[in-house]
């Protein structure tokens, strides 16, 4: 890994739509998709799809702090889901699609405690946030044909339906945080 590279564990739903919001903000090096937070080692995507071994569909993200900041990646993890809705992200249901941030040090627990308390005082969402906060353990890589599947499958329904509009999203409120594409 490159110097001064920092590593965010987020699960917010599909990590192909995950995978390619991240991938997009300047400063972040590689957004990888895979399992993480479970009770089975290696598990393949389709044991993950029945939510039986406790993972969510995760991203490890590499970035550069002195680019973007893990607060710029909790901003944007909160404005690209609904971290409201337990086990759900839309149409996506199951303890697959939690909502919850895997914290690598005590620093960034506690930025994500109190970013979510700053979102629950200011009442940001209608209903309470259900974002858990949880100790990194272990992150498994997904099998290669689900990364950078927005990028291979664009014009795919799922894609243009669920993930294009969270890059509208991006492109609107983080225009200054985008890589030049």
């Amino acid at each position: 890994m490159k110097e001064n590279i920092e590593q965010a564990i987020f699960a917010n739903g599909c990590f192909w739509c995950t995978e390619a919001v991240f991938l997009r903000l300047e400063g972040v090096f590689e957004v990888v998709p895979g399992f993480t937070g479970g009770t089975i080692k290696n598990p393949a995507y389709r044991e993950i799809t029945t939510g039986r071994t406790g993972h969510a569909e995760g991203i490890k993200i590499n970035f550069d702090p002195s680019i973007i900041s893990y607060q710029t990646l909790l901003e944007v993890f909160f404005a690209t889901h609904d971290p409201t809705t337990l086990n759900r992200q839309g149409n996506d249901v199951g303890t697959q699609y939690r909502s919850e941030i895997f914290y690598i040090s005590e620093a960034q627990k506690q930025q994500a405690q109190v970013f979510i308390e700053v979102l629950e005082d200011h009442k940001v969402f209608a209903n309470p946030i259900v974002t858990a906060i949880s100790e990194f353990k272990v992150f498994y890589d997904a099998e290669d044909d689900h990364k950078e599947y927005y990028d291979r499958n664009i014009n795919q329904p799922y894609c243009q339906y669920i993930i294009t509009p969270k890059i509208d999203k991006i492109k609107k409120y983080y225009a200054d945080k985008l890589k030049a594409y």
